[in-house]
Order: C-alpha cells, then structure tokens, then sequence
C-alpha cells in the first residue's frame, strides 16, 4: 500500500510544482513572512495535562514525538511542524492534543534537524521540498504507524505553516482513508480536478494579513470547496499574520490563537 501512495505523492508533487512555476516559490514566501522571526527559547512552556504521556518513537523513515491520552484515544492525529521543525512548541501542542483525547504523533519531516533562525529554517525547508519522496515516506508512515501500532480506527492530519501544506498534501495522498484535516496558514491547491477526490471534512484557519498565504488564495480554496460539496470550515482573522497561532514565536496572537484553537477541538470533536 505504501508503495502505491508513494507514486501518487509523486505525481500529486509534480502537478502541483508545475502549477507553481510562475509564482513565488513556497519557501521564499515563508522566508519573507519569518524576517526577522525567531523561536522563542521556553515559550511554548506549560506542562503536560495530568495523565498525558510523551515519549520519542520510531515510525519508520523517522523518529518523532508520540503524546498519548490518559485513557483509550478517540481517533490518532498526524502532527505536522512548522518550518523550525519538530521543536519544543509542537512537542507541547502534541501533549495539547492528547489532553483532548488524541494519540498524537508530530512527524519529524526534517529528521533530527530543528532551526534556531530563519536562514536555517529557509535551508531545510528547501531541501525538503526538493525531495517529494522524503515528505511521502515520512507521512504515509505516519499514517500506517497510527493505524496498526497506536491501534486507532481513525486518523486526521494537523499542520501549521509548512505543516499546514502538508496537512492538506495528507489528504490529497490519502483521500479516501484520512478522516480528517486541519490546515493553519499552509500553502494551497485550488485546482478542482486535485481536489475533487478528497472525501474528509477539511478546517483552514488563516490570518488576513498573512502574505505568504494571500487571502485570494483562502478565497478561491473555499470556492472550490463549496463548488465541489466538500464539508469545510475556513476561518480567516482579519487583523492576524501568518505563524499567529505559534506562542513560541514573534507574530504570537493570543486571542486569535485561543480561538482558532477552540475551533479546532470542536471540529476534531465533532468529526473524530
């Protein structure tokens, strides 16, 4: 099965890349939205909810970061980082979903790599995008590692800034097998005949001022969405930028991230 979803990947990358050609590439975009960003040392903070354990484990191409519930979980999820990487703050929003109920697994596409600085985040970032069957390995094992090891009958995807793209490339390499998806403020494709196989209810949550993300762009996926009947939600804060939602960075919005995080659990909630 991997092999087969391996190829799609693939294809899914090409078209996409093509589709791309003209514009920006991604990881320009994100190195002009992160100038002068940087994580902040200790304030993802906080403490793993009672009964929430963390622990690094082995999903195959990767070693990543496993947060399980106290009790049986309701459904897995597919973590996907930033383009810092698989670093403290999503470790932390790891352990925040699995507060909520959620075997939560946070992929680490960069592999032991984490950046401390845009310059470094832009170089991984790069060579990642480089390499579709790296990203591919990577998330379809994360996929199966959840199914047979964490022995859930449903898995979603979630994902901030790169992690957002990839949470939607999830679903457009798994559209019939993953139940969920969460998109914050992660690239897009609008193409209709990419989207039209996708058969999981899909959140996108982005900031109006975020120009890496443009907001014509949100638009024109929503459209696409409704025009296709695919069950969505796409949120927009109006006043918030891009990487608004990340407490360990400089563009941090603590009212638009609470809310977009309630959001979140309720959708989780009401499709998982």
């Amino acid at each position: 099965m991997l092999k087969t979803l391996l190829t799609a990947f693939l294809l899914l990358g090409a078209a996409t890349a093509l589709a791309a050609e003209a514009e920006e590439s991604y990881t320009d975009a994100m190195a002009r939205e992160h100038a002068g960003d940087q994580p902040v040392a200790g304030a993802a903070g906080g403490t793993a909810a009672e009964g929430v354990v963390g622990e690094a484990v082995d999903y195959g191409p990767g070693r990543g970061y496993l947060a399980r519930p106290a009790g049986a979980p309701r459904a897995g999820l597919i973590v996907i980082h930033e383009w810092w990487g698989l670093n403290d703050n999503i470790r932390e929003m790891s352990n925040r979903l699995a507060a909520a109920g959620y075997l939560a697994l946070a992929v680490d596409l960069y592999e032991g790599e984490v950046a401390a600085e845009p310059g470094e985040a832009r170089a991984l970032m790069q060579g990642l995008m480089e390499d579709e069957e790296r990203v591919a390995l990577h998330l379809g094992a994360a996929f199966g590692w959840l199914e047979r090891e964490g022995g859930v009958e449903q898995v979603g995807s979630i994902g901030w800034c790169l992690g957002g793209a990839m949470s939607l490339r999830t679903a457009l390499m798994l559209p019939e097998e993953l139940d969920a998806a969460v998109i914050y403020y992660g690239r897009l494709v609008t193409d209709p005949a990419e989207l039209a196989p996708l058969r999981m209810p899909i959140l996108g949550i982005f900031g109006g001022q975020d120009r890496g993300i443009p907001v014509t762009s949100v638009r024109e996926f929503e459209t696409v969405l409704q025009a296709l009947g695919k069950t969505h939600e796409i949120v927009i804060y109006e006043d918030a930028d891009h990487a608004f939602a990340n407490p360990s960075g400089t563009r941090y919005q603590p009212e638009a991230a609470a809310d977009a995080w309630e959001r979140t659990l309720a959708f989780l909630a009401e499709h998982l």
